[in-house]
């Protein structure tokens, strides 16, 4: 038993030592960097620190400290502008309010003056009474100022709307006129009324009523549009025209006689519409020429009591230079 013992003690010695051996054998393998730096780095600990030949040499440390002086210059400069054009801004403002205090002591000291030699009691009855209240004529006058000036802007505008509504309503009446000969002469064409019944006063319009071609173009119309089918045997105006085949447009001189007649009627109206006795008895016309007596009346009052205020202040500018003298 003993030998045995002896035996794995001799094994077990071997075979620690070679573990051991195995451990620091991994430790001390060196790997070795196949590919070679593509720039070498410079370190504080392989140079000395205050050498000037590793900052004063070296062609990259020369550039940036040309850069940093450069820009430092430059920064040092936009600050001394925007600081030159601080100091103009403050000193313009500082001469400013030395000149407002100036002149308000000037003022102040003038006004102490003026007021040390002035009475201190005053009683209301030495004060005029033109101090509290203004005169009736001052009043009227403001009043008629202030009345004339808006009349000034007002009448021309309501001459102008006056003439034009006058002579819009003259050209309306006379339309009117001119519209109703017109649909009184084409009743005298045979059958038009019995076709056309209530349409019969839509044939003539503000355009065709003074017109013969266009009277005429619209009872052609109508010759077309209704004369059809049944209507060609039973209305008179189709009858009529159906045995007219020599002479297919007989209603021609009846629609030329209506806008003959409604030219007339039309001159006519319009003339009777804007003769004087007319243009003065329109309303419109009448209120404008009322308001121009107004606005004279109005602006006489004013030019005399504007004469008899310049006078007034004449004398008193008199006065108060007697009492200066």
């Amino acid at each position: 038993m003993k030998v045995h013992y002896i035996n794995i003690l001799l094994f077990a010695l071997p075979l620690s030592i070679l573990v051991h051996n195995q451990r620091n054998h991994k430790k001390t393998i060196l790997r070795t960097i196949k590919t070679k730096p593509t720039k070498t780095h410079r370190t504080l600990c392989e140079c000395e620190l205050y050498a000037p030949s590793n900052y004063e040499n070296d062609p990259e440390m020369k550039e940036v400290m040309e850069n940093f002086d450069r820009q430092t210059s430059q920064r040092f400069e936009e600050y001394n502008e925007r600081m030159k054009d601080e100091r103009q801004k403050h000193k313009d403002q500082c001469e400013k309010d030395i000149e407002k205090i100036i002149l308000k002591d000037k003022i102040e000291k003038e006004l102490t003056q003026k007021f040390a030699t002035l009475e201190t009691k005053i009683d209301i009855i030495d004060i005029s009474p033109g101090v509290f209240e203004k005169s009736l004529a001052d009043k009227v006058e403001n009043s008629c100022l202030k009345c004339g000036n808006n009349m000034g802007g007002l009448v021309p505008g309501l001459a102008l709307i006056g003439g034009t509504a006058v002579y819009a309503a003259a050209v309306n009446a006379a339309t009117k006129a001119g519209m109703d000969a017109a649909i009184l002469e084409l009743e005298n064409i045979i059958g038009l009324i019995t076709l056309l019944k209530e349409k019969f006063a839509q044939l003539v319009t503000t355009t065709n009523f003074k017109c013969p071609n266009a009277l005429v173009g619209a009872v052609q119309n109508v010759k077309n549009t209704y004369c059809v089918d049944k209507a060609i045997n039973t209305q008179p105006f189709c009858l009529f025209s159906t045995r007219s085949v020599s002479n297919p447009l007989w209603f021609a001189e009846s629609a030329r006689d209506a806008a003959q007649e409604g030219l007339t009627a039309y001159g006519t109206k319009f003339v009777a519409e804007t003769s004087p006795n007319a243009f003065l008895t329109n309303p419109y016309i009448a209120s404008s020429i009322a308001i121009m007596i107004i606005v004279a009346i109005v602006l006489t009052i004013y030019l005399i009591l504007s004469y008899r205020r310049k006078k007034k202040m004449k004398k008193k500018l008199q006065y108060i230079k007697l009492l200066k003298e």
